[in-house]
């Protein structure tokens, strides 16, 4: 019997362990899922004969070396942060190791040492980053064979919630690990349009008025996501003169979220002391606050809106323009906020949520331009088995499979663009109603 062990239990996890736990008696294997919540582990693995809880501390070397060492494939959903911990692991002790995780500078250092090892990491392997790059390699391939040549590449991406639970002014409700949602953009972003390489600023990036049309859904808003240009080489566009990808969300979200930035809300970098701090005092504390006016007109003075406008009532009903108190110690802005979200934002046990994701590709063949539209709507169960959780987990799941029945020979630290990998996963996804249709213009 083949052992996989998973490392994380959260959000992201529950359609993953669903996969292995499913496939569990006919591929013969067992599962391991260590988290510092014993209480969490058991609610996702229930009580199945094939699968063994692991409460551990993360930095507990000895027992977490203990876990690695017993098992044939490691599985990472841990903090970004902590991959390389788990990476370096697998390495000493020669396993394979899966994540949805970006590929970051700290497991480039040990690019080398994984291929002459012979062992496999495969990164990227979740949604965004994962299907996205399946899926557009897979178009890619498809028009190059053709003899197609590809001037623009644009993908986009976005956990929103659902139509039909969208019933707050922020359009928008937590599915996934809220820190990250927090702190999305703050590196800024890098693109090329037109042969031109744009760089945005974080206090720029959320000031938005691009908007791009969803068939079913309508207008949705976008901001360039990191730097689009690191997967120019990956998906073998040279010098294509424009390639960029983007996050999607409703429009609303985009300019409150850009009013939480000019406020200075989601700043990760000082701490100050919150306690006996009112959650107005907290909010206006880059403002100078006229005591003649109200809360709501002095931070509308300062966005530069009316006092009863959309901005405002998205602040009001994050609760942060009152007199309660904060109290969460010393923390940071980002942390405030994160709490703040958890709490404001949180899905309700029937909410569910959705993902889209779109590709927009131009082209060339036979001295005629083409546009190919290819876009996927996912959407969520209930505020356990998300559409997130799905398409984070079941690509991994499926890779799982994949590379313990011997069916893959692959080696060496890679993203998923590789026929042998994109064909099988991607076959498999539709067999859970995570497609892609197609249209040309």
């Amino acid at each position: 019997m083949k052992n996989i062990l998973l490392f994380g239990a959260g959000k992201s996890a529950t359609c993953l362990i669903d996969y292995l736990l499913a496939n569990a008696p006919r591929q013969k294997w067992h599962i391991t899922v260590a988290d510092s919540d014993l209480m969490l582990i058991k609610s996702k693995i229930g009580k199945s004969y094939y699968a063994t809880p692991a409460a551990i501390d993360i930095k507990d070397q000895a027992v977490r070396q203990q876990l690695v060492q017993e098992t044939d494939l490691v599985i990472s959903l841990l903090p970004p942060a902590l991959h390389i911990v788990i990476a370096k692991d697998c390495l000493k002790f020669s396993k394979n190791l899966l994540t949805a995780s970006y590929i970051d500078p700290e497991i480039r250092k040990l690019e080398k040492d994984i291929e002459k090892a012979g062992l496999l990491f495969m990164y990227e392997m979740g949604l965004d980053p994962g299907i996205d790059h399946m899926s557009a390699m897979k178009l890619i391939h498809s028009i190059e064979k053709k003899g197609g040549q590809i001037f623009c590449f644009k993908s986009y991406c976005g956990g929103l919630v659902s139509p039909e639970s969208n019933d707050n002014p922020w359009q928008y409700k937590i599915s996934w690990n809220s820190r990250n949602i927090v702190l999305a953009g703050t590196s800024g972003a890098t693109y090329r349009e037109k042969g031109k390489v744009k760089e945005v600023e974080y206090q720029q990036l959320f000031d938005q008025s691009k908007t791009i049309q969803v068939p079913g859904l309508g207008k949705l808003a976008y901001y360039p996501n990191r730097d689009s240009l690191n997967y120019v080489d990956v998906y073998s566009l040279g010098n294509i003169p424009t390639f960029m990808r983007a996050t999607l969300r409703y429009p609303d979200f985009c300019e409150g979220w850009n009013a939480l930035i000019k406020l200075g809300l989601t700043d990760d970098t000082k701490k100050i002391d919150t306690n006996n701090m009112s959650y107005f005092k907290w909010a206006s504390q880059n403002i100078k606050v006229d005591k003649q006016l109200s809360n709501e007109e002095n931070i509308a003075q300062f966005l530069g809106v009316s006092s009863k406008s959309k901005l405002v009532r998205q602040l009001k009903f994050l609760g942060i323009l009152n007199g309660d108190l904060v109290n969460q110690g010393e923390q940071t802005n980002a942390g405030v906020l994160q709490n703040v979200l958890d709490v404001r934002l949180k899905m309700e046990p029937s909410d569910k949520d959705m993902i889209v994701m779109l590709h927009e590709i131009e082209f060339e063949r036979r001295n005629m331009a083409t546009k190919l539209h290819s876009y996927m709507i996912v959407q969520g169960e209930d505020n356990l088995r998300t559409a997130m959780a799905k398409t984070v987990g079941l690509p991994l799941g499926i890779m799982a499979k994949l590379l313990l029945s011997g069916n893959l020979s692959l080696k060496g630290l890679h993203v998923p663009v590789m026929p042998e990998v994109y064909n099988p996963v991607l076959r498999e996804l539709e067999e859970h109603d995570i497609r892609f249709e197609e249209s040309f213009e």
